[in-house]
């Protein structure tokens, strides 16, 4: 819950201010264990979390760590340096992809958070967790989903050989507004799937076959199958189905069936349950194969625009 940059603060967990003293925050965390513990009906989810928020400013270290924004587990926000390649190099054929997943939100986060913060001030690192925690929840959750398409694209890239992906895809009949984007287009023998990454700090619901939540703004999933639609005339190509993606912890159940949108399968899936189900494909959703998925991804090449 601390690792996104949706992610409610340690402080707003223990439901105190920031500027708190000590032995308040310490007295605050007491209540909040009593509050939460399932012992006494309390919910075993916020249980965990008042736990990790203390771990995270509970003694005047940690908590000067986590004030300074070293305290998330957050250094892949500015796309630090991979690490150091393993000493035998991974060989295994990887997905053809193109496009940059989760380039246009970066840039559109990058500028927007030097907008509030104000033009000619200086920003020594625009994803420090400290400034981004500070940020409105509109800026903080575009950056929250180009680290989920990020994080989509690192898992699909493991697919293989037999799948190719195209990222950050222009929607747009008239090609002219990003925001009207599909995140991942994935072609392999179990079909052909529209994708959104999502992250909206936090579990969501199912409610009349849209996603639910705090953060949910819209309708996602609606939107998701009518780009879909415009892809597929353009292209001349027809989707087997779409999937949202979503963090493990945002979601009771690995793979969640929303049933069909406008004639298209789609479900909610959790991250690590992905790669799985695009192998074997939704239950139900049109498989495709042999010369098929050759014209396919030759329509797709030929009709595809990145933002």
């Amino acid at each position: 819950m601390f690792d996104s940059p949706m992610s409610v603060s340690a402080y707003q967990v223990l439901r105190v201010d920031v500027d708190i003293d000590d032995e308040g925050l310490r007295r605050a965390y007491r209540v909040r264990l009593r509050e939460t513990h399932p012992d006494t009906g309390g919910d075993a989810a916020l249980f965990v979390q008042v736990q990790r928020a203390w771990e995270l400013v509970g003694t005047p270290e940690a908590r000067a760590a986590y004030d300074r924004g070293r305290g998330h587990a957050s250094a892949e926000w500015g796309g630090a340096p991979a690490a150091s390649p393993p000493s035998r190099p991974d060989t295994r054929p990887r997905a053809r992809a193109y496009g940059q997943p989760g380039g246009w939100r970066r840039e559109r986060y990058l500028s927007l958070i030097r907008e509030w913060v104000g033009r000619g001030v200086d920003i020594a690192d625009p994803y420090d967790p400290a400034l981004v925690r500070s940020a409105p929840p509109e800026i903080r959750h575009i950056l929250a989903d180009a680290l989920a398409e990020e994080e989509t694209a690192r898992l699909v890239a493991d697919l293989g050989m037999g799948y190719t992906v195209w990222h950050d895809v222009f929607a747009d009949r008239d090609g002219l507004d990003p925001e009207q984007k599909i995140d991942h287009l994935v072609l392999g023998p179990s079909g052909l799937y529209a994708m959104l990454s999502e992250d909206f700090g936090g579990p969501v619901g199912v409610r009349r076959g849209e996603i639910s939540g705090p953060n949910v703004i819209g309708s996602p999933v609606t939107q998701l199958v009518s780009r879909a639609r415009v892809i597929a005339r353009a292209a001349g190509v027809r989707f087997s189905g779409a999937m949202v993606v979503l963090p493990d912890d945002a979601i009771l159940d690995a793979v969640t069936t929303l049933g069909k949108v406008r004639g298209a399968p789609v479900v909610l899936v959790a991250r690590s349950a992905l790669t799985t189900l695009l192998r074997r494909g939704i239950p139900g959703a049109r498989e495709v194969g042999g010369t098929e998925l050759f014209d396919i991804r030759t329509r797709l090449q030929q009709r595809v625009r990145h933002v």
